[in-house]
């Protein structure tokens, strides 16, 4: 698996983007090391373009005619390597050099399991927020595949909500074609055993207590914690006191809850959040039954720790989850030829060698980026800084999905991992 080619631009006029991600496309699939003929399109626009979304699809499809798949979505700011684009108009573009029979796009026209038969191992997914019942919905879909991993995102827009789909496999019979453009539902790419990929969510905060157990709840409060009430535990963990009301309240804040459920990793011993923790708002305390009401229906027997989000947590955050992919993707041992290629490689403006990346998805929450890491385009920059300059797109989002949950205020880090016996044979 080579590397993907991907353009990314920003212009008032959507014909001159479309026209300079063209060019930074064609360039790269001139270069030996990137693919040549790839035939899946991920696309991503800000609502700037969202009007416009049906003509983009249709350029780029005409200039590009051995792209056959398409699939992506709109956010309120789109992302590519070491670039953000947050309110202004912009497209990224990355064409994945997958095997067609390795991927499915998918929507609600083209369903999973309504052409030719294929087993989904992972899935992409984008989707509306304003469809009902969106968490069980991505839940179900998780259960549709091998893994039972997702990883995607809500589109977010201030004007039209719409996803790309186009699939060579065609709709489902009777209706009739849709133009690539769809409103509502789920959609995205699902992916066979084949395509090895690996990914992590970063959660952006960082626990500031011990883990508890919620022994009693109602709706939405938790009324205790370890058999404590919930409120007293609250003010303890956080070292804050209801006689000073105004400094409390500055503290409660910006404190957040993380949920786990029972026998599910939640805080872990390098002191970060495990995957299947969802982090919820505080909304409210109930003084008169000593609880904490949150942004969720907790259940007694879940896991909850007290977490905090702050420049300094998401930067660590974000930084661990590189980290853990930098290390999963670097063998211990190395072939000769990509050693030579370390040791002549640029300190980051190459892609690793050793890390043997194809491209990449970030997904990222759109109440984050800019200064929540601590200036324009900081988010990106720390991607780059432990990945290189790997292929990379995507989206800033209205929620974020992995696994098979809806996170929010939330990074979903998606890394495409190049065959490694193509290395070896050729060493």
């Amino acid at each position: 698996m080579k590397l993907f080619p991907y353009g990314h631009a920003t212009h008032p006029q959507w014909q001159m983007a479309c026209g300079l991600v063209l060019a930074q496309l064609r360039a790269h699939m001139a270069l030996p090391d990137y693919a040549d003929a790839p035939t899946l399109g991920l696309i991503y626009i800000t609502d700037h373009y969202a009007g416009a979304a049906r003509d983009i699809l249709d350029y780029l499809g005409a200039e590009l005619p051995e792209v056959t798949d398409w699939a992506g979505t709109v956010g309120i700011g789109v992302c590519a390597t070491n670039a953000e684009y947050i309110d202004e108009p912009a497209l990224t573009v990355m064409l994945c050099a997958v095997p067609s029979d390795q991927y499915r796009v998918f929507s609600g026209v083209m369903p999973l399991g309504g052409g030719a038969p294929f087993r989904p191992h992972t899935a992409l997914v984008h989707a509306d927020a304003q469809t009902p019942d969106v968490p069980e919905l991505v839940a179900e879909l998780a259960q549709r595949t091998d893994t039972g991993y997702l990883f995607g995102g809500l589109s977010s827009s201030r004007s039209q909500v719409l996803q790309f789909a186009v699939g060579s496999q065609g709709h489902v019979r009777g209706q009739g074609a849709v133009g690539g453009v769809i409103a509502g539902g789920l959609s995205g790419v699902a992916w066979g055993a084949g395509v090895a990929l690996v990914s992590r969510v970063t959660q952006g905060c960082l626990p500031v207590a011990p883990e508890r157990e919620i022994t009693a709840a109602e709706g939405n409060v938790v009324l205790a914690l370890d058999g404590q009430p919930a409120l007293d535990v609250m003010l303890a963990d956080l070292r804050i006191s209801l006689d000073a009301p105004r400094e409390a309240l500055a503290v409660v804040r910006q404190t957040l809850v993380g949920l786990s459920d029972a026998g599910e990793p939640g805080v872990r011993r390098t002191g970060d959040f495990g995957p299947d923790v969802v982090v919820r708002h505080i909304i409210g305390v109930d003084p008169g039954r000593r609880g904490v009401a949150i942004a969720e229906r907790p259940q007694p027997g879940q896991r909850l720790a007290f977490c905090q989000r702050n420049v300094q947590a998401a930067r660590a955050d974000l930084m661990r989850v590189c980290a853990e992919i930098r290390e999963e993707l670097e063998p211990e041992e190395v072939t000769g030829t990509t050693a030579a290629a370390l040791a002549a490689a640029p300190e980051v403006s190459a892609p690793h060698p050793a890390r043997r990346i194809a491209g990449a998805v970030y997904i990222s929450c759109s109440g984050r980026g800019g200064p929540h890491f601590g200036g324009p385009g900081a988010e990106l920059q720390i991607v780059r800084h432990a990945l290189g300059d790997v292929p990379l797109v995507g989206f800033f989002a209205g929620g974020e999905i992995a696994r098979h949950h809806l996170y929010g205020y939330t990074g979903v880090l998606t890394v495409f991992v190049a065959d490694e016996s193509a290395d070896e044979s050729s060493d």
